[in-house]
């Protein structure tokens, strides 16, 4: 898997300056490098520096408690609070923050068409450190994050006649997964990624969803122009490849990456996804814009990305709606993680 990053890393130095990796995502290049080095791509949604960029969990560390934090919690439940244990316990795993995820999800599609969501499953792909079985089936944070945002947007939109999915910066694949869980013979999906990410999307989606032809971003890169409706069901494509795509996708996805860009390389990306014409953009963006980089906080941005920078760029869509109470998320101190639903106009 080494030897694939650094061959896509290698191709990537060569690409217009926008496509390159910004300086917070140049920092967890580095450390998920390191990480394949030392533990290969097997566990990476259990351990290492994937697990601080692409792989979200209910529990740590995405709770932001450490080891010795969660330790002294366990203790303080065990002989302090024994009747509240299990409530302790639940907070603490992300147990309970999951079941509410889940019941949003849940209400906001059943008895409506886009109830055949509930054909998803995840898997153990990657071993996750975290799943948890509602109704029998079972859910990452990813997941889940992904079925919010598809619950919000199939109020507005026809997910059956959504057939083609672009997104970028899709982590490890996951929606990818669920669109050909639900709909098995119809929709695709394209996930654009920076190297090496982009190599865990293919490694995740080629043993998720064995029986669904994929192009690999490996093989993508070796590519000379690619047509979205000459793709297989599944493609991941090395970032640069975005200018080498051409046709119409139904709907562009962006969770949570573009606010960790700087504008203009979130300019380039729009530009090209506008001239594939989606009918329907889906984000997730912090409404007050990423933490500012600085002496004390290396992983925040230079100049953070907010509702008002999609107005600006997205003249052609009309926002339809956004939502942070039951789709999104608001963290304890005060930052809101919206998801956003744009329409073409």
């Amino acid at each position: 898997m080494r030897i694939e990053a650094e061959r896509l890393l290698e191709r990537s130095r060569d690409a217009d300056p926008l496509f390159q990796a910004t300086s917070f995502w140049a920092a967890a290049r580095d450390a998920i490098l390191a990480d394949l080095d030392r533990h290969g791509i097997g566990n990476f949604r259990n351990e290492g520096a994937s697990l601080s960029y692409f792989v979200p969990t209910y529990g740590a560390p995405g709770n932001a408690l450490g080891p010795e934090q969660m330790d002294a919690l366990a203790e303080i439940a065990s002989k302090s609070l024994p009747k509240q244990r299990a409530l302790i316990e639940s907070w603490f795993s992300g147990a309970a923050h999951a079941l509410s995820d889940y019941r949003a999800f849940a209400a906001a599609v059943r008895d409506t068409p886009a109830a055949r969501l509930f054909g998803f499953s995840d898997c153990r792909v990657g071993n996750p450190r975290e799943l948890f079985t509602f109704d029998g089936r079972d859910y990452s944070r990813s997941a889940l994050n992904y079925l919010m945002g598809l619950a919000l947007l199939s109020k507005h939109a026809d997910l059956d006649t959504c057939r083609t999915f672009l997104e970028i910066g899709g982590g490890f694949g996951t929606l990818g997964h669920v669109l050909t869980s639900c709909w098995p013979d119809t929709h695709r999906y394209i996930d654009v990624d920076i190297p090496p990410t982009c190599l865990f999307a293919d490694y995740y989606l080629e043993h998720a969803c064995r029986a669904v032809p994929l192009l690999s971003s490996v093989d993508a890169a070796e590519t000379g122009r690619l047509s979205v409706d000459e793709l297989p069901r599944l493609a991941c494509l090395p970032n640069w490849k975005i200018a080498d795509l051409d046709g119409t996708v139904d709907v562009f996805v962006n969770f949570i990456s573009f606010q960790e860009m700087e504008p203009d390389v979130v300019s380039n990306y729009l530009a090209h996804v506008t001239r594939l014409s989606p009918k329907w953009i889906l984000l997730r963006n912090m409404r007050e814009g990423k933490q500012r980089r600085s002496e004390t906080n290396p992983a925040g941005v230079v100049d953070p990305i907010t509702i008002d920078f999609y107005s600006t760029e997205l003249t052609g869509y009309e926002l339809v709606d956004t939502d942070t109470t039951l789709f999104g998320h608001r963290t304890s101190d005060g930052f809101h993680s919206d998801v956003l639903i744009l329409r073409r106009t």
